[in-house]
């Protein structure tokens, strides 16, 4: 059965990457969808690439995660578009390339702001939303960086460990109360996305590099499948790519000391 028919679907960094892919998919499927990024041209393209029959349940609302003063009004203004929210797709975000010596604070910062504060922030505010409706669903794209950490990203993998320590918490806080109102941390592994040409060096500057890694990896497409099954099972977790990155996970969580062993030897240049 498709339980994404008919559902109002939020989705931010949806401009490209995961979040475009997300909205082929779940259009395609029958939901009602927001879609959120800064640049509302490539929203508008991510939109005219649906097909005819599908563009009429989309709309655009840009938004900028990192301005935190405006996105309580943003929150409102997507609650209006339909009526309702029935999941907020927490995907929007910024990644590193730089060692942590060499990373200024001011960058360390802008990433926490974007990836976990302004994550946290549209959640806080749409909760109510989800409280007085007695259901919903956040769904948030982390990383396998929220259960690991390696060279290169320590910025990265610090803002993506807040995340799941946040919604591990509200998760429970939830299921407490008794409310139907579900959390998902997706952990993607490497996906072919344009993440390291828009990652922020140690100066704040673009890297402008695609990593051979992620150029090797699972196309969007496929990654947003599994996205959608595992927001049609409600699953609490779920790692998404290849074997390699996934082996990681587990050799972090049953294996620590080898895992400290192989993670060391990571060439970073």
């Amino acid at each position: 059965m498709n339980e994404i028919a008919g559902k109002i679907v939020w989705i931010t960094g949806a401009s490209s990457g995961i979040g475009e892919a997300l909205t082929y998919e779940l259009a395609s499927r029958g939901a009602r969808l927001i879609l959120s990024s800064r640049r509302k041209e490539e929203l508008e393209k991510v939109k005219g690439n649906c097909s005819p029959k599908t563009q009429t349940n989309i709309r655009i609302l840009p938004l900028d995660l990192s301005e935190a003063v405006t996105l309580k009004l943003c929150t409102e203004a997507a609650i209006q578009i339909f009526g309702r929210i029935d999941v907020l797709i927490n995907n929007g975000g910024i990644s590193q390339r730089s060692l942590a010596k060499e990373t200024s604070l001011e960058v360390d910062r802008k990433i926490m702001e974007v990836n976990y504060f302004g994550t946290l922030a549209l959640t806080k505010y749409l909760l109510p939303h989800f409280i007085k409706h007695k259901s919903g669903h956040f769904v948030v794209i982390s990383s396998v960086m929220g259960i690991i950490g390696t060279p290169y990203r320590s910025g990265y993998a610090a803002a993506k460990h807040a995340l799941h320590g946040f919604f591990d918490s509200i998760r429970a806080e939830l299921w407490q109360e008794n409310k139907k109102i579900y959390v998902t941390l997706i952990c993607p592994g490497w996906i072919r996305t344009n993440v390291t040409l828009n990652a922020l060096k140690g100066d704040g500057t673009a890297m402008n590099e695609m990593d051979e890694t992620t150029a090797r990896g699972m196309l969007p497409k496929e990654c947003a499948i599994k996205i959608i099954k595992a927001i049609q099972n409600k699953k609490d977790e779920v790692y998404v790519g290849g074997s390699k990155e996934l082996l990681g996970v587990y050799l972090k969580r049953f294996l620590p000391l080898i895992f400290s062993r192989v993670v060391r030897k990571i060439k970073v240049r």
